[in-house]
């Protein structure tokens, strides 16, 4: 949570890749918020996207995040929660466990909603799962807040 997001989010079909955050001098504290920025794609123009803010952290244990104010119209949905809980299971070793929870206001697209969630979204976070694994394993640099 604390990397460099456009490691993380570096775009797959539909969903445009991160290119950079900005107002994010005190992300990883509960309670403060990143702006988020984007490449343009099929869905976006680019630039601004959503914000970003950190609602619990337990250091090394947990992070609850809410992504929120989207820039372009995202299928009703306004705003995605995601928890990612770790657990050493030993030295060295630590399993990640991440879940995730879609907003949406619009009842006349709860069906779409499904849809995406059970099919691309799942596959996106995987995609997302994967490059977090090849940033451990290349012993990426974290940024610590």
């Amino acid at each position: 949570m604390l990397c460099d997001v456009s490691k993380v989010h570096t775009g797959f079909w539909l969903m445009p890749k991160v290119t950079h955050c900005t107002d994010d001098e005190h992300w990883g504290k509960p309670g403060f918020s990143k702006k988020v920025f984007v490449a343009p794609s099929l869905t976006q123009k680019g630039g601004w996207a959503s914000v970003d803010t950190v609602i619990e952290r337990i250091e090394n244990q947990y992070w609850k995040i809410e992504v929120s104010d989207f820039k372009s119209w995202m299928l009703g949905f306004f705003k995605f929660v995601g928890e990612w809980q770790t657990t050493e299971l030993q030295p060295g070793v630590v399993a990640v466990k991440y879940t995730y929870t879609l907003h949406s206001d619009s009842v006349w697209l709860y069906p779409f909603n499904w849809l995406f969630a059970k099919t691309f979204w799942r596959i996106y976070m995987k995609h997302v799962l994967e490059n977090v694994r090849a940033m451990a394993y290349a012993n990426e640099p974290y940024r610590h807040a």
